[in-house]
């Protein structure tokens, strides 16, 4: 197997912490997604920009959502895997 130039090496490593954010971003919108499909006026700054100014939205609180089984599901699993992940919340 031929070993990758050392040049290589040092950029995977030096860019390591940006690619560890990827899959915390990436359930962050998955998560969020469903929630924006539910109603839900997002607080945030970060989640108005991605979803939008809150125009229609009805819900201030996520407890309060009408969400499925299978919503709900999805949430949880998102939520475990952003745990495994050690995810900011």
């Amino acid at each position: 197997m031929p070993r990758l130039p050392a040049a290589c090496l040092a950029f995977a490593l030096l860019h390591q912490p940006a690619m560890a954010a990827f899959p915390c971003d990436e359930l962050w919108g998955e998560r969020n997604a469903i929630y924006f499909e539910a109603g839900y006026c997002f607080k945030t700054e970060r989640a108005r920009k991605a979803f939008g100014d809150n125009a229609g939205c009805k819900y201030d609180n996520v407890a309060d959502l009408p969400l499925t089984a299978r919503n709900r599901a999805d949430i949880a699993d998102i939520q475990r895997r952003e745990r495994e992940n050690n995810c900011p919340r």
